[in-house]
């Protein structure tokens, strides 16, 4: 036997773990052998218990399913336990990693046994982690989905609702997800529309993967750049520019709502902030959550329907610490 047969085998094992199906000659270039001995390394991890399916097609190819078994050789309660990890993740409450455990989720989604899936499921369900103030909450599975058509590179298809609530169905490219600032991102390129797009993951509805592969195109923006643009263009019905007494740094800490692209630093104890929203108690909300002096200005001039309704919550906390002092 091969001294490099075991190294082999775990090559193999984690590319077909990598991604939804591999032609066979792809494998073998990859791994640097003939397509025989991809077929006989096939065999030797279908004898370990790996449940791998060869294709049909012209070259042929292979894919990893779900089996009898994980991969891993977890235990029921172990899997489960490691799926609690990653949805919890994915949430965006531990910062840092929840795009790794998204793609984690999503490889493990890929091999899970039937009699686990609804446990998984389930426990999707009865999670509910602490949201930041004003952020909403997304169904880590349909992450997990979402993830899985990107890796595979197959077309997506999904209800999209808009901000003003009108749902379009969308057949969509999809290339990469990304978690900022407690929102998800999906960049993906739209054919009925032929142009790129982001979508904001809890506007998806139903996502799921058509099965039909697309072939990358040549030239794929800079997800992070592109959001920021994009961000950067949308139209709202109400903006505002406020200088914070503090740095942009702790701004972003503390009004993780504010997308990227709208806090700009002016030194290391002032910074600017462009708000914009399709109502003023999402604006005031935003400045409350600033925690600093703040000031508004132009341009944009605030709008005065913006400016009157920070007065009446100022006078409503103004009033209610008048209550509190009285009561003392």
């Amino acid at each position: 036997m091969s001294t490099d047969l075991p190294a082999r085998l775990l090559r193999l094992l984690s590319l077909l773990q990598s991604r939804r199906e591999w032609p066979g000659p792809e494998l073998a270039e990859r791994l640097g052998v003939s397509d025989r001995t991809v077929r006989r390394d096939v065999g030797r991890l279908r004898e370990l218990g790996y449940q791998v399916e060869s294709t049909t097609g012209t070259a042929g190819g292979y894919r990893l399913v779900s089996g009898r078994d994980l991969p891993l050789l977890l235990a029921d309660d172990e899997a489960v336990a490691i799926a609690a990890g990653l949805l919890t993740a994915a949430d965006g409450t531990v910062t840092g990693i929840a795009e790794s455990a998204v793609r984690a989720l999503a490889k493990l989604r890929q091999v899970l046994p039937v009699r686990l899936s609804g446990r998984v499921a389930a426990l999707a369900d009865a999670i509910s982690p602490v949201a930041r103030a004003g952020l909403p909450r997304v169904d880590p599975m349909a992450l997990a989905a979402i993830a899985s058509a990107c890796r595979d590179r197959e077309l997506l298809a999904f209800e999209h609702r808009s901000r003003e609530g009108a749902v379009s169905r969308r057949r969509v490219e999809p290339y990469s997800l990304l978690s900022t600032h407690g929102l998800w991102f999906l960049l993906a390129y739209d054919p009925d529309r032929e142009d790129w797009r982001t979508f904001r993951v809890d506007r998806i509805g139903d996502p799921r993967s058509t099965g039909w592969r697309f072939t990358p195109r040549e030239s794929v923006p800079d997800a992070r750049a592109y959001l920021s643009q994009a961000v950067a263009r949308t139209p709202y019905r109400y903006r505002a520019r406020a200088t914070v007494r503090a740095s942009a740094e702790e701004v972003r800490v503390r009004a993780p709502s504010v997308l990227p692209g709208r806090i700009e630093a002016v030194d290391e104890h002032t910074c600017v902030v462009h708000l914009g929203a399709d109502s003023p108690e999402r604006i005031a909300l935003d400045l409350v959550a600033l925690d600093a002096d703040f000031t508004l200005g132009g341009p944009p001039e605030p709008p005065s329907e913006l400016l009157r309704h920070l007065r009446e919550v100022g006078e409503r906390l103004l009033r209610a610490g008048g209550e509190i002092r009285t009561a003392d």
